[in-house]
C-alpha cells in the first residue's frame, strides 16, 4: 500500500501528461520550405478540402512557408509574415507529421513550371485542371484530394469538392494522366480548363 503523501495528485498527473504532450509536439519537425500547391485561406485557416468560397484568398504553390508548431489536427505555419494553420480536417488517417510533409516541400514546386506546356502552366496558375495533366500538376493546381475519400493516391479516381454539396472527380489513364473530369456543369466551370 502506497502512503498518502507518496500518491500522485491530480495536478501532478496533469502536469506530467502535459509535459509528455509537449515533448511529443517537439518531436515533430519544424519544417521550412515551400507550399506544395495552390490553397485557399480565410485569412487564418487553410483547410485540406480546399473549398472554393467567397472571400477566400488564394495562397499560391511555391509560397515560402515555415512550420512553427503543431496543434490538434493542424500544422501551425508562417507565410508572408502571417500566422496561419493548415487544418487536417478530412485527412486524419494521415499522421500529422506526414500531413505537414505533404504541404511543406523542401524544393519550390514552381521551379518545374517552365518544363510544362503553356496550357498546363496557365491551368495551374488559375487553380484549374485540364486533360493530360500529371498527378504532380494536379496537386500543384488544386491540392491533395482528402484522404477520407481517397485513401490511395495511386488509385484511378480522385474525388474533390468545391463546396459541401459540389463534388468533382478526376479520372486517371493508365499513363497516369488526367483522362477526364466529371462533375456538374457549374462545378466544371469552376475547376476545368478546356
Amino acid at each position: 500500500r502506497i502512503p498518502m503523501h507518496h500518491r500522485p495528485t491530480i495536478a501532478s498527473t496533469v502536469f506530467l501528461l502535459l509535459i509528455g504532450i509537449g515533448q511529443a509536439a517537439l518531436a515533430q519537425p519544424l519544417l521550412q520550405g515551400f507550399l506544395c500547391c495552390n490553397m485557399r485561406s480565410d485569412g487564418s485557416w487553410i483547410s485540406d478540402i480546399n473549398y472554393i468560397g467567397s472571400g477566400k484568398q488564394i495562397v499560391p504553390a511555391g509560397t515560402p512557408v515555415k512550420v512553427t508548431g503543431y496543434g490538434r489536427h493542424r500544422v501551425l505555419v508562417e507565410m508572408d509574415g502571417k500566422k496561419l494553420a493548415i487544418g487536417n480536417d478530412y485527412s486524419r488517417s494521415v499522421p500529422l507529421e506526414d500531413f505537414a510533409k505533404r504541404y511543406v516541400l523542401a524544393e519550390d514546386p514552381t521551379v518545374a513550371l517552365d518544363k510544362f506546356s503553356p496550357k498546363v502552366r496557365e491551368a495551374i496558375r488559375a487553380m484549374r485542371i485540364t486533360r493530360g495533366m500529371t498527378r504532380q500538376q494536379v496537386l500543384m493546381a488544386v491540392g491533395y484530394p482528402i484522404a477520407s475519400e481517397n485513401p490511395e493516391l495511386d488509385s484511378t479516381l480522385w474525388r474533390y469538392w468545391t463546396s459541401r454539396s459540389e463534388e468533382y472527380q478526376v479520372f486517371w489513364s493508365e499513363e497516369r494522366r488526367v483522362e477526364r473530369i466529371f462533375g456538374a456543369p457549374t462545378t466544371r466551370a469552376q475547376v476545368v480548363m478546356e
